[in-house]
């Protein structure tokens, strides 16, 4: 049992919730049950240190099954070593350490992608992995993150995707124009999700959405800039029906990607 919260090893683990020391080790922080165990299921070989403690081990009978399963050890801790650890207020008792495993995106467009989420400077670490999350459940072949988007691998990110993150590809440290060149090279339209664009009710209906489609999402405050609208073959908006002044990102770009979803397996 380790029970020091001020133990090397321990602080060690506690700084991963820092930018900085992720980018410098390559390393991220895991936390909670859900998420470590799509973790062991889905990408084994990235997980490095698992930390629970008793009680936690006890209540998620599926978290051993699935360390056993991977071939992983676990090491008991106490909750003040968790506490000490975590980056949340309220940890479930389940920490790991896992390497970063970004993908390329030639290697995304390679593979003959038919959905794809491009995301050109999304800040909000929520947004980011709820759209990774919507992405996963809609079947999309992968994410792209462009510009100075989030960091990927923020704690509140790989949170908010609850696992989705090892489940589909996502590419880092692009620019937009690069990554658009590789979608049309690949046969791959580009629609841009925007408040100037044609209403979705339009658009669903002329079978656009049907194609090999990548959808391109701005940031939370001020959207695509009209350099990078120009650059999409097409701009779509999601209409707002009701008194709502606007509508969250990650909302409308989980209508849009279940929108082609549908429309493509129709």
């Amino acid at each position: 049992m380790l029970d020091n919260p001020r133990a090397p090893r321990i602080r060690a683990v506690a700084r991963l919730g820092r930018r900085a020391v992720r980018e410098e080790t390559g390393l991220f922080l895991l936390e909670g049950p859900q998420a470590v165990v799509e973790a062991l299921t889905y990408r084994p070989e990235v997980m490095l240190e698992l930390y629970v403690t008793p009680t936690a081990l006890e209540r998620y009978t599926d978290l051993g099954e699935a360390a056993v399963a991977a071939g992983m050890d676990v090491e008991f801790v106490s909750e003040e070593v968790i506490n000490a650890m975590a980056d949340t207020v309220t940890p479930q008792g389940v920490i790991a350490v896992a390497r970063q495993f970004p993908t390329s995106a030639k290697d995304i467009f390679r593979d003959e992608p038919k959905l794809i989420a491009i995301l050109e400077e999304v800040r909000d670490p929520g947004n980011l992995g709820t759209i990774i999350r919507a992405a996963d459940a809609a079947g999309a072949d992968g994410v792209i993150l462009t510009g100075r988007s989030v960091d990927l691998y923020n704690p509140k990110v790989v949170r908010s995707t609850t696992g989705s993150l090892f489940h589909l590809p996502v590419a880092v440290g692009l620019e937009l124009p690069d990554v658009l060149l590789l979608a049309r090279e690949a046969g791959v339209s580009v629609i841009a999700a925007d408040i100037k664009g044609d209403s979705l009710l339009e658009v669903r209906n002329s079978g656009v959405l049907a194609e090999p489609t990548a959808w391109l999402f701005g940031n939370e405050a001020r959207g695509l800039t009209d350099e990078n609208l120009a650059r999409a073959e097409r701009a779509v908006s999601v209409p707002i029906f009701g008194a709502a002044e606007s509508m969250n990102l990650a909302t409308a770009a989980s209508v849009c990607l279940y929108e082609s979803a549908f429309a493509q397996r129709s």
